[in-house]
């Protein structure tokens, strides 16, 4: 293999350079990470995406969290209203519905069996790797 980074999404059985380094989360996990978020307190984007970091977002578009807001408050999932303070510009504080909540479940359901899939599979690569090498 050459020393060129393949683009994210081709096919790994093709030749002619190194893998990228693999995202290892979810399709949408922005979703439940801002229901999560919101399940603890109460919130405003910008708070919201600093508090992203610690599942895996490191840099994000503002653009980004704020249309997946627009899509959970749209679906019913949060709401948002208006908040007034004398000092500073109003902010739109966004909550969770009890049907954020019930979404939210389903995705820890989801998640949980995604786990026992990940743990069974890493115990099969770390035991082959722990192993004799590979078979013939």
């Amino acid at each position: 293999m050459s020393d060129k980074t393949r683009e994210p999404g081709n096919n790994p059985g093709s030749t002619g350079g190194t893998y990228a380094d693999p995202q290892a989360r979810p399709k949408n996990w922005l979703v439940p990470v801002a229901l999560v978020n919101l399940r603890e307190c109460t919130s405003y984007g910008y708070e919201l995406m600093e508090r992203t970091v610690e599942f895996g977002f490191e840099a994000m578009n503002p653009g980004t969290l704020y249309r997946t807001l627009r899509k959970l408050e749209k679906e019913g999932l949060c709401e948002s209203k208006w908040q007034t303070a004398s000092e500073g510009p109003a902010r739109r504080m966004y909550s969770i519905t009890d049907a954020g909540e019930a979404y939210l479940d389903l995705w820890v359901e989801s998640l949980e069996h995604y786990q026992q899939t990940m743990d069974a599979f890493l115990l099969a690569y770390k035991k082959k790797k722990s192993g004799s090498g590979r078979r013939s």
